[in-house]
């Protein structure tokens, strides 16, 4: 496994840094939050503009064809910067869609999700919680019908098409489905950082036959949805931890800096080990994905790092701050609501555990690499 970045990975990263900075410093982060809105839809514009929204979308299809690596760069330092934007949700329905589509539904969608136009939602909630599917998909002599419910699918309301994986009776397959047509109910909410979300109710939608994606596009989207909210977390928790040490650098006690007590650094130590964790975990999931290698073990370990490490980091941050960690002016308690946000995504660091206890004890697994 290669450590070194290229040239290219670099410049990506660093653009990401300069577009994030420019619109979300805390002044911004809070005017945006109190003004209600689902998204920043300015800071969409901007990244559209640099190409950050197509990045792993092939160059045929308007995109960088770029890899999981750039992806994971850019999407590390959107966390950073608690950016609400659905950066990794629509490139990665743009990107599944050039690839697992019929052409129907590629002519309808691509263009304009590759370039930004359109935004998509993906929901693998079912899948990534303990609970499991809620949604089923049976066929028709005309395609099929959709019954049940997606929950909790972050930005539905503004998206014009979302990736639902459905229960049929050869299999969980993704579903592309227009969120216009009419006899979808939505549940409308927010999710625990503030973004909407709602539940999509299904009650014998009927689909098109093309509406399916291919049998293998599920098996090749779970990890890359994975590698994106593993990178978020990864910016949320190492900026957490960022802004922990230079508070405690700075805030003076008895005397001294806090961040000389033991207690202290103990603790930022324990913090930054748990990031690092999740850092390689993530690189090893993102490396082997652009290679074309077989990814979950890989994934698994990043859905429980990511869990744990989250918790542990931004509860430990906000801790560490004392009473300004709880006033709301103050933005380190956005990283704890980012923070658990994700982990509730990911379904949480037990159920995350177990699933990955069977991966390594099933037949399957045996001899597999992690």
């Amino acid at each position: 496994m290669e450590f070194t970045f290229s040239e290219e990975q670099r410049a990506i990263a660093d653009l990401a840094t300069s577009v994030f900075s420019d619109y979300c410093s805390d002044e911004q982060t809070q005017k945006f939050s109190a003004g209600g809105a689902a998204y920043d839809a300015e800071l969409w514009q901007q990244l559209r503009e640099t190409g950050l929204v197509s990045l792993i979308v092939a160059e045929e299809d308007g995109g960088t064809g770029l890899g999981m690596v750039e992806l994971m760069l850019t999407l590390e330092q959107q966390g950073r910067f608690l950016a609400r934007v659905p950066l990794w949700s629509t490139q990665l329905a743009a990107a599944a869609v050039s690839r697992f589509a019929a052409p129907a539904a590629k002519s309808a969608w691509l263009a304009d999700l590759a370039a930004g136009a359109k935004l998509a939602a993906i929901s693998l909630e079912g899948l990534l919680a303990s609970q499991g599917l809620t949604l089923n998909a049976e066929p028709t002599a005309a395609g099929w019908r959709l019954r049940g419910r997606a929950v909790a699918v972050a930005l539905a309301g503004q998206s014009a098409v979302a990736l639902l994986p459905a229960q049929t009776p050869s299999g969980v397959r993704l579903f592309l489905v227009d969120l216009s047509l009419p006899g979808i109910g939505k549940v409308a909410g927010l999710l625990t950082h503030g973004e909407p979300a709602a539940d999509l109710l299904f009650d014998g939608l009927e689909l098109p036959a093309d509406a399916s994606l291919a049998a293998e596009a599920l098996a090749w989207l779970e990890p890359r949805v994975v590698a994106c909210l593993g990178a978020l977390h990864l910016g949320v928790s190492r900026e957490a931890l960022n802004r922990v040490v230079a508070y405690t650098s700075e805030r003076v006690q008895f005397g001294r800096t806090i961040a000389s007590f033991q207690a202290i650094t103990q603790k930022t130590a324990d913090c930054l080990i748990d990031t690092e964790a999740l850092r390689s975990t993530l690189w090893q999931l993102c490396w082997r994905l652009d290679a074309g290698l077989d990814a979950a073990g890989a994934a698994g370990a990043v859905k429980v790092w990511a869990c744990d490490c989250g918790y542990r980091v931004t509860h430990a941050a906000q801790h560490m701050h004392g009473g300004i960690g709880v006033d709301l002016t103050y933005p380190i308690h956005r990283f704890t609501l980012w923070s658990r946000a994700l982990e509730v995504t990911f379904g949480g660091a037990p159920a995350q555990l177990a699933a990955l206890g069977q991966w390594l004890a099933s037949p399957e697994a045996h001899g597999a690499e992690l």
